[in-house]
């Protein structure tokens, strides 16, 4: 077995032992203090084996202290029977200064009693903010113990999406592919996971079964991928989708056609096995909002009664715990309140983040960023594109060349920034509901914290190559 560097060892100090593959917990204060920032940079920074044996500390520390990564799937079963009602689940994708994002998050939770939340990242995100899974788990986790955050931790991989032009080529690879991100994601810890095969739903066919077939076929296939890498007593929660974001509203009777036959797949292949939790549908949203000429957001009309219909048939019908909306993060305040009001199950937020970063931006941090769009993203420049929609589009594919400079923005940046993230994500947490659904949280989720041991003993396995494929909000 490798022994732990010293690097470690110094940023630890007493507060964390380490013998063997054993790992005791001496200072609980100092989760929540400095060691930590100096932890996680290791885990995001750091030497391959320095990051190894930081991502395993940090996990093993979360998990002696009662902060673990969990799945909602039991949360959302008791939400598909009834027991839980009028809250929407956030999720956030956290793309750019994810620490400090994450741990703005854990303190609106704390203040509000919030425990129904999930932190994600999509297939697409994760090559161009360049975080792999295990980092991304390492440092969600990390600025949840920074807070003092203690109960289950809901990690999700969005938008894990078959390419559909890909797909059409050479079918195998591309499954392969999304295979491949599940296994090593599932190894992270991510234990809730978005299935997107509703790029390959096919209007051209006649019937609804036949247009959603390869939807529900795939999305079988890969669903019983997922359930055999499931860890001992963990149900992973799968989300499957009928809809793609942008394009036209779902409908019932589509999503009757995709569950039926999905269902009937499902246990046909594999007679008892779990299947989804939730659908994410279309009710008329896009990823990232429509941007303007002048970098403003076109106003979106959501189709609220479409939400309402699909969650209330989903959970009567199927007993999932509802309809998932994409693409919410740029819309106007006064419609959150209609989500849990429609008791929609959850929905995804992104860009509407992303967007508050670049604005909180030093000048000229922000105006360098924008010189190496210019150069490295210039054959995304559709014709007619203006500047502010050429960057509001393309500003995304900075966060990963940018990652450090964003980590260590200046103190008074920093500070702006928490500010604003407190204030949107309490106003969201008390919109949709997720304010007191802790206990709700503790009574239905009880899975077990996953025990890792040491590197070089057998733990998760290493990081694989970027992946190019794109989604995400």
């Amino acid at each position: 077995m490798s022994k732990a560097p010293d690097s470690l060892h110094r940023v630890l100090g007493a507060a964390i032992t380490i013998d063997g593959s054993q790992l005791a917990v001496k200072d609980p204060a100092a989760l929540a203090g400095p060691m930590m920032d100096a932890l996680v940079r290791l885990a995001v920074f750091g030497g391959t084996e320095e990051k190894d044996w930081a991502r395993w500390v940090i996990w093993e520390a979360g998990r002696a202290v009662g902060t673990y990564s969990a799945s909602i799937h039991d949360f959302y079963m008791a939400r598909g029977r009834g027991d839980v009602k009028g809250v929407t689940v956030p999720a956030i994708n956290v793309r750019g200064a994810a620490y400090d994002t994450a741990r703005a998050i854990f303190r609106t939770a704390i203040a509000l009693e919030g425990g129904a939340f999930l932190l994600e990242i999509a297939r697409s995100e994760i090559a161009y903010t360049e975080q792999r899974p295990a980092e991304y788990v390492a440092v969600m986790l990390a600025a949840a113990l920074r807070e003092g955050y203690r109960g289950p931790v809901f990690i999700q991989g969005d938008h894990f999406q078959v390419n559909a032009k890909k797909y059409k080529a050479d079918p195998g690879p591309e499954v392969a592919a999304v295979k491949q991100l599940a296994t090593e994601a599932i190894a992270a810890g991510f234990y809730n996971i978005d299935l997107d095969t509703s790029t390959l739903v096919d209007l051209a066919h006649p019937t609804l079964e036949a247009q959603q077939r390869l939807n529900f076929e795939v999305g079988v296939e890969l669903t019983r991928h997922v359930r055999a890498l499931e860890p001992k007593g963990v149900t992973i929660s799968l989300g499957g989708e009928i809809g793609e974001v942008g394009t036209e509203n779902s409908t019932v009777a589509e999503l009757e056609a995709f569950m039926d036959g999905y269902n009937r797949t499902l246990q046909a292949q594999a007679p008892g096995m779990v299947g989804l939790s939730k659908i994410s549908v279309q009710s008329g949203t896009s990823h990232g909002g429509v941007v303007l000429a002048d970098g403003s957001i076109a106003d979106v009309k959501l189709d609220f009664k479409t939400l309402e219909d699909l969650s209330r048939v989903s959970r009567e019908k199927y007993g999932l715990s509802g309809a998932v909306q994409h693409g919410a993060s740029t819309l106007p305040d006064d419609a959150f309140f209609h989500f849990p009001r429609t008791e929609t199950a959850e929905i995804h937020l992104a860009t509407g983040f992303q967007n508050m970063l670049y604005d909180h931006l030093p000048t000229a941090l922000r105006e360098e960023i924008y010189g190496w769009l210019r150069s490295n993203a210039a054959d995304e420049r559709k014709a007619g594109d203006s500047d502010e929609q050429f960057f509001y589009k393309t500003r995304k594919k900075a966060l990963g060349p940018f990652k450090a400079k964003l980590w260590d923005l200046d103190a008074t940046t920093k500070a702006a920034l928490a500010k604003a993230y407190d204030a949107k994500f309490t106003f969201l947490f008390e919109k949709l509901g997720v304010g007191g659904t802790s206990a709700a949280v503790r009574r239905y989720v009880t899975g077990p914290a996953i025990k890792r041991s040491a590197p070089g003993t057998g733990g998760p396995a290493v990081e694989a190559a970027p992946d190019d494929a794109e989604a995400g909000e």
